[in-house]
């Protein structure tokens, strides 16, 4: 799992949660590895391309903008029937010692 460095995603029940699943494990050996980007790096992060992207869109329609409920549907519609790809992905590698 590749992730930001958002703080609930290092704390609390979702650090609990990695800890249960995989218990006392080697890290080579874990269900679930997780790999942090780097800290305010978000030319690293393939989630800013989506919200690049859906910003570029809405701009491009700014004029159906009249409510937040339509800017809302704009956005649904743009995010969910996109199909995005994810160059940024490549930077990271996971491989397991076997």
């Amino acid at each position: 799992m590749i992730w930001d460095g958002a703080s609930y995603h290092r704390y609390g029940e979702f650090k609990d949660y990695l800890s249960s699943v995989n218990a006392d494990k080697e890290p080579k050996n874990w269900s679930i590895t997780c790999i942090l980007f780097a800290p305010n790096a978000p030319e690293q992060n393939p989630v800013e391309d989506i919200w690049l992207q859906a910003k570029k869109f809405l701009r491009k329609y700014w004029y159906l903008c009249k409510s937040f409920k339509i800017i809302k549907f704009l956005f649904e519609f743009f995010t969910k029937e996109h199909k995005f790809s994810f160059p940024k992905i490549n930077q990271y590698t996971y491989t397991t010692d076997t």
